[in-house]
């Protein structure tokens, strides 16, 4: 199978990139290399033949055409988008354009070469989303399924659930053979500076104040980004068409008990510095901040096996070792536009 992967230079699709060529895929990524792209995210498959790597943006028909017409793949992933909730407050315009702009302009072309195929049977849409197109949940509210009605109330969520509908529409309406998954908050290597669990661990390692919203009661199911990776290709490979599956880690976890977890490991590996949540900064919360995400995976568990596999504290541990193993990497990124700023005020 060859799969082409859009957003294969981020972090859920550097990860897919790397297990699928570790599995014996053929890959292309297909990437515009945004300011949360990184391509040393994929540089242990570079050189490997099984790989290679296409600079376009998703928006781009004539590109994407060139792309189907000269890879001829068998599968696409689509993981391509603006994810990042704070940024979608300040500018929205992005996240249309991206979200759903390009998630059309990739059904279109996808549907123009499978058709030009002949419709083969083998070929396949995978379009990855958010827990976030579901909304907020109360303190003792039953998890999502893939049957919750939607009720995004982010820009970024908003933009996700309409790129959801648009892929169901062109399933039905084209008979587009696409499959969906909606995951909860991922984490692990490679995760970009911006995102919660990076910015705590950072700005720790710094001496700085770790920012913590409102008073932390933020409830989300935490996955490690390897164990999304597994089960985005068996949904790929698996999955019935026109099925959408929930993909979750089973570790909800308030957002300070997740900074203090934190902490906590940093106290035991830098002792020096100990302890760590002396750092904790309460800010003022986030507009529209969704109480509590979390996700029921019976459907892929039941269908396809699929279970997540390394716990909540496991996985924290293995991300702190890793970015106190790879500083040259997050060095680099501190530097680009908004990293390490407050975001989305409102």
């Amino acid at each position: 199978m060859k799969i082409l992967v859009t957003g294969g230079a981020g972090f859920i699709g550097s990860a897919v990139l790397r297990l699928a060529v570790a599995r014996g895929y053929e890959v292309v990524n297909l990437d515009v290399l945004s300011y949360a792209a990184c391509l040393e995210n994929v540089a242990s498959i570079a050189a490997n033949p099984l790989y290679s790597f296409e600079q376009a943006d998703i928006c781009d028909a004539a590109a994407l055409a060139r792309i189907f017409a000269q890879h001829q793949p068998d599968a696409v992933m689509h993981l391509a988008a603006e994810s990042h909730v704070d940024r979608s407050i300040d500018g929205p315009a992005d996240f249309i354009q991206t979200n759903v702009t390009g998630s059309f302009t990739l059904l279109e072309a996808a549907r123009s070469y499978w058709e030009g195929r002949g419709r083969f049977d083998a070929f396949r849409f995978h379009h990855i989303s958010t827990d976030e197109v579901f909304g907020s949940l109360n303190a003792d509210d039953p998890a999502f399924t893939e049957t919750t009605p939607y009720a995004p109330n982010s820009p970024y969520s908003a933009s996700k659930a309409a790129s959801d509908h648009l892929v169901r529409a062109w399933g039905e309406t084209y008979g587009l053979p696409v499959v969906l998954s909606n995951c909860s908050n991922n984490y692990g290597p490679f995760h970009f500076p911006e995102k919660l669990i990076p910015v705590v661990i950072l700005n720790a390692l710094a001496g700085q104040p770790i920012p913590v919203y409102g008073a932390g009661e933020n409830i989300r199911d935490w996955l490690f980004v390897e164990d999304h990776a597994e089960a985005l290709l068996l949904v790929l490979e698996k999955g019935a068409i026109g099925q959408s599956y929930n993909i979750g880690g089973e570790n909800e976890a308030h957002n300070i008990d997740l900074v203090r977890k934190i902490c906590t490991i940093l106290d035991d590996l830098k002792p020096d510095a100990a302890p760590h949540d002396r750092l904790i900064s309460f800010v003022s919360d986030r507009p529209g901040h969704d109480l509590r995400y979390a996700i029921d995976a019976s459907r892929i568990k039941d269908e396809l096996g699929w279970q997540p596999r390394v716990h909540l504290d496991e996985g924290l541990r293995r991300t702190v070792e890793w970015y106190l193993a790879n500083e040259p990497w997050w060095r680099a990124l501190q530097t680009r536009a908004g990293v390490g700023e407050r975001l989305g005020r409102g």
